[in-house]
């Protein structure tokens, strides 16, 4: 009877877990839901930085929607932006309790007299900061055209840093970016089936998305230019 009682336990355990894993994969994109990736909305912050940690997983979410617009037009930026990621998760590991922040890790970094993942956080910063001016430039103006918004952002963020062979990449790049319209409808889409966001929740829940990433995006990157880390990187 006890090793039945266990099993029915266990199988309860079990039937609920996987209840709960369809839960949060049935979901629309906008919703982060994906396992390892998460809305900036809900990244942890403090007087001590940004958790890590959960600021990786938000980065990473940024990726998964530059490759649900089109991973061959933004190929430039999800490498980059991957490989940078790369370089913040191995210091974190190689050195956790000096990376529980952001902030913890680039001062413990840079103390030791090495930059490879202050110099990566540089470059995501940019790369987060040149898809979030895209977005919220198309949240802001209905009748912009998604290739106009995402030339618009490359200019104020990442082309100052480019030298004249990416920049003519890049401006082919943004050229074919695919229609608004398509991009609101992947964007509100449930690739396990479910129902669709409504234009009013993706509306939401995008506005709060890209406050959140500015915001984050923006403290670091302050705190990185306040402390001149930037210089030589």
């Amino acid at each position: 009877m006890m090793i039945d009682t266990g099993s029915r336990v266990l199988s309860t355990r079990l039937s609920t877990d996987h209840a709960l894993h369809k839960t949060l994969i049935m979901a629309p994109f906008i919703d982060f839901a994906q396992p390892g990736v998460r809305s900036f909305a809900d990244v942890e912050q403090s007087d001590a930085g940004v958790n890590t940690l959960q600021f990786l997983e938000a980065a990473t979410g940024v990726v998964k929607i530059l490759e649900l617009l089109n991973p061959i037009t933004f190929k430039a930026v999800i490498d980059d932006m991957n490989g940078n990621i790369e370089k913040e998760r191995k210091r974190y590991l190689a050195a956790q309790t000096k990376s529980a922040t952001v902030e913890e890790l680039v001062r413990n970094e840079m103390s030791e007299g090495s930059h490879t993942a202050t110099q990566g956080l540089v470059w995501l910063i940019r790369g987060l900061l040149f898809t979030s001016g895209a977005l919220k430039r198309t949240q802001e103006n209905l009748t912009l055209k998604l290739s106009e918004a995402f030339q618009e952002s490359y200019s104020a963020t990442l082309r100052p840093f480019h030298n004249f062979i990416v920049r003519g990449v890049f401006a082919v790049a943004m050229s074919v970016c695919p229609a608004r319209e398509e991009m609101y409808v992947k964007l509100k889409e449930d690739k396990a089936g479910g129902p669709p966001a409504t234009q009013e929740q993706l509306d939401e829940k995008l506005n709060k998305w890209l406050a959140a990433l500015e915001q984050i995006a923006t403290r670091i990157d302050t705190f990185l230019e306040d402390n001149k880390y930037k210089k030589g990187l």
